[in-house]
């Protein structure tokens, strides 16, 4: 009797750690997995003209892009960055009308 009661309580263990899973994977891993993949997406979709902010915070106009850098035209010169420290939220939040703007542009 002893030996089934013990048994049933591990299966409850295990169901429980399972559930806790699942709520962590629905809640914090997958969104935080579609995040990446739309930064991603942003940062492979940048052209030149295009007004960004980066993760630190540098203000600028992309003059020229390659693969993994993109040079970018600031107040007190030029800068070299990689591509994966222009963020996305900070950018739409500054210059979401000029990004806007300059997509309609390109479109016409």
């Amino acid at each position: 009797m002893f030996f089934s009661l013990q048994q049933n309580s591990i299966a409850n263990t295990i169901w429980m750690f399972v559930l806790i899973f699942i709520i962590f994977y629905f809640f914090m891993i997958r969104p935080q997995i579609k995040k990446q993949k739309i930064e991603k997406k942003f940062q492979e979709n940048l052209k030149k003209g295009n007004y960004i902010v980066t993760n630190s915070g540098i203000h600028g106009k992309i003059i020229d892009i390659t693969d993994h850098f993109c040079i970018l035209e600031t107040i007190t010169g030029k800068i070299k960055l990689e591509k994966n420290t222009i963020s996305k939220e900070l950018t739409q939040l500054r210059y979401n009308n000029i990004i806007i703007d300059y997509d309609k542009k390109n479109r016409e």
